[in-house]
């Protein structure tokens, strides 16, 4: 999940992105075409359009690109784009997107839209699910809410899984690696009926041991087993009409919230502080050893069906997209200090003990979109839509005490358990509908001259119903205090028009200059009931049960050109106004985890890319993005303006190579490297502790079947085993990063 190192001199000045159309030629970047000139397509603004063509900052790759840089889960293809960073962090479904200055954090709605096979994912807790069988992905940078909607306010992913096909086809792939891994994908397709019904069926499992110890347990604890299916049909009953229904799966369990907390100072042979140093909080102290006298949980379930229907209207593509998820997940924990300190085994050294920790999240949506798309082929290019969306969000949070008898793991009620007697619950149901219209419209001036104007009205209706049974307890299932206001019933309206106007001009045939003016949102939410309370008597200020809607006004200029057919370069360049930026707090006292707003932030930055061919069977990549995000307003404390904003890497590198030649008349050899450089991060407004620069290198090499029928890889990512945290919470709470990781697969291509 990071990338592999190389210096590319004076060759280009900037490149990432991949995209190919054959596996027997070198694959890592997105040049506008192929060295047999196949046009790189793209479907960043709702149509088909080359890569040249489109006024947008984008990264692509496609199939043979993602399966060179062995892309398996979103952190893959975000280490090969620059701008953008991705980290995992306490459990399956916890994850942060930070792009352009623009950051996701813990609890709160990415700054980007994720788009799968016309689905808008509207929960951040499925975007690390297994990524296989893919046909391609886009990673868009600046707003896209104009057509992408809400939380687009950094960008969109746009990924595309492969289609079912008219012919037999699939593969089989085996693997096995470090910290005891071991798995699998494999995908079948073809006609279940020719020309007229035809299926895609794909599969992927992973069981690992774990890569981290828990030294008094002596047991691992990042264990995982992933099984994901998904299946496709695709119906063609008339040439105009074309029917997609598609079903997946994911099943998680693994291990979760292996957190240290440094001010602990613990005895390696009891497991136990004996002191505490509250002074220390430095991002750049990582331990690996854990010491917790209870495993960390983890259970997620994910299930998805949409259906797709388009039919081509002569004039234009009139497509519907409807779309069912379901989320459920669960996990426990030691509480903080994760010692092996309890309630009956206390720490002398702290004034209470280690208690134990339980979440549950079940969230279900239904979402329906309608677009209707003019033609192309034509000076004057259209689109409408309108979405709906609704979704049904329950969540509960307990903190139970630790007599050494395990986990009760609790979900939507409270449970009276003597071996894990209950301390607090705090959960709330949360009924949201969203809906929005949408259009955009492109015009030809001239051959060489386009303006485009886009426009989106989203409007948010949120409902918080507190749970009645929300309070503290004394252990025995009595209430002994309220949290909030047990059976509460919350209203909120988030709404914005979102508007953008691109102006494109092509000099050559080879080159494209564009500037655009775009405003988006990030809708609000609400924190636990009575969290603003509880901070307030733990000494945080400016926590409201309520977080408010960000808002974002973007410039940006930029450019792209093709310089040969697989070499390009391309660049970009933004200033973007921010207001009211989530900033997650934790309140440890009562595990109590909230939101506030930073009031204002200005960013400023600036982007390079590019690819070449550099020699027979060698290409070339390279990235660089450098951001300056400063806290303009902070209410919460007006002395921290000035301040970088946090979870935001001040920058990044993308770089790699890949090589590619034949080593007999049936045999071919690969070899690849990348390397992600991530700039120094603050992790809080109070700038306290920065992560210092990590860089992170990834390699593979491998022979293959010059027709392509079977393929033998070793790989290894963070090779040089670069030790960082992957978060870092205020008062020295630290989450260890994965450390170098290498492994063989094997792959069948029939």
């Amino acid at each position: 999940m990071t990338t592999t190192i190389l210096s590319l001199g004076g060759v280009l000045l900037v490149a990432p992105a991949s995209a190919q159309e054959s596996a027997q030629e070198s694959a890592p970047p997105a040049s506008e075409a192929d060295s047999e000139g196949s046009v790189i397509i793209v479907t960043a603004r709702g149509r088909e359009e080359t890569l040249l063509d489109v006024p947008v900052s984008v990264t692509t790759y496609d199939s043979a690109a993602i399966e060179d840089a062995n892309i398996s889960r979103t952190d893959d293809f975000i280490a090969l784009t620059p701008g953008v960073t991705f980290s995992n962090a306490q459990d399956a479904g916890t994850n942060f997107i930070s792009i352009r200055g623009l950051s996701q954090t813990r609890n709160g709605e990415p700054p980007v839209a994720v788009v799968v096979d016309d689905v808008l994912q509207v929960n951040s807790r499925s975007f690390d699910q297994p990524l296989f069988d893919l046909d391609s992905i886009e990673v868009l940078r600046g707003p896209q809410g104009a057509l992408y909607g809400r939380n687009a306010t950094g960008g969109a992913i746009i990924i595309n899984t492969k289609m079912p096909t008219n012919d037999f086809e699939g593969y089989v792939s085996l693997g096995g690696g470090t910290g005891g891994e071991y798995g699998g994908e494999v995908s079948v397709s073809g006609p279940i009926a020719k020309d007229a019904v035809l299926f895609r069926l794909s599969g992927s499992y992973t069981n690992r041991d774990g890569y981290f110890d828990n030294l008094f347990l002596g047991e691992k604890v990042d264990g995982l087993e992933d099984i994901a299916l998904r299946g496709h049909l695709r119906f063609l009953p008339a040439d105009a009409v074309t029917i997609d229904l598609r079903g997946s799966l994911v099943r998680t369990e693994a291990g979760a919230l292996n957190y240290t907390y440094q001010p602990a100072i613990i005895d390696p042979a009891t497991g136990l502080p004996t002191a505490f140093d509250f002074t220390i909080n430095d991002a750049d102290l990582v331990d690996r050893d854990f010491y917790a006298n209870n495993l960390g949980l983890d259970d997620r379930d994910i299930d998805q069906v949409s259906l797709r229907v388009a039919i081509d209207l002569g004039f234009g593509e009139l497509k519907s997209i409807s779309a069912y998820d379901r989320i459920t997940q669960s996990t426990g924990s030691d509480q903080f200090p994760y010692t092996a300190a309890s309630s009956i085994t206390p720490s002398p050294a702290f004034p209470f003990y280690d208690a134990t920790q339980s979440q549950f999240f079940d969230v279900e949506t239904f979402s329906q979109e309608v677009r209707l798309t003019s033609n192309s082929s034509q000076s004057f290019r259209w689109m409408v839509g309108g979405y709906y969306l609704d979704t049904s969000r329950f969540t509960s949070s307990s903190i139970m005490s630790d007599l050494e008898q395990g986990i009760i793991r609790i979900r939507r009620a409270p449970v009276t358990n003597p071996s894990n007697p209950l301390t607090s619950f705090i959960a709330d149901d949360n009924d949201n509908q969203a809906w929005a219209v949408f259009f955009n419209a492109a015009y030809d001036l001239t051959d060489s001259f386009e303006i485009s104007v886009a426009g989106r009205y989203d409007k948010d209706e949120r409902t918080q119903y507190v749970d009645p049974a929300q309070g503290l307890y004394d252990g025995a299932g009595n209430v002994t205090g309220p949290i909030g206001q047990p059976g509460a019933v919350n209203k909120a309206t988030f709404d914005m028009f979102q508007p953008k106007v691109t102006l494109r001009y092509q000099p050559t045939d080879t080159a494209t200059v564009y500037a655009s003016w775009g405003k988006g949102f990030r809708s609000g939410q609400f924190n636990p009931n009575g969290v603003g309370a509880i901070a307030a008597g733990a000494g945080v200020n400016g926590v409201s049960d309520v977080l408010p809607q960000e808002e974002t006004e973007t410039l940006e200029a930029g450019f792209r050109a093709q310089l040969a057919p697989r070499t390009s370069v391309s660049g970009a360049v933004y200033k973007t106004d921010l207001s009211n930026a989530p900033y997650f707090v934790f309140i440890g006292a009562v595990s109590a985890q909230v939101l506030v707003p930073i009031d204002q932030i200005d960013i400023f930055g600036v982007e390079l890319e590019g690819s070449a061919e550099i020699a027979d069977g060698l290409t070339a990549y390279l990235g660089v993005s450098f951001t300056d995000a400063e806290i303009k307003e902070y209410a919460v404390d007006p002395a921290l303006v000035g301040n970088e904003a946090p979870y935001i890497a001040s920058n990044t590198i993308n770089a790699g190579f890949q090589y590619r030649t034949d080593i007999s008349n049936t045999l071919g050899f690969f070899v690849r490297g990348d390397f992600e450089n991530r700039g120094r991060q603050f992790w809080d407004p109070e700038n306290s502790t920065a992560r210092s620069a990590i860089q992170l290198v990834n390699a593979r090499v491998g022979i293959e079947d010059l027709d392509g029928r079977w393929s033998f890889t070793l790989s290894g990512s963070n090779i040089f085993d670069e030790v960082y945290n992957a978060e870092f919470v205020t008062g020295g709470y630290a989450y260890a990063a994965q450390p170098d990781v290498f492994r063989a697969d094997l792959r069948f291509n029939f």
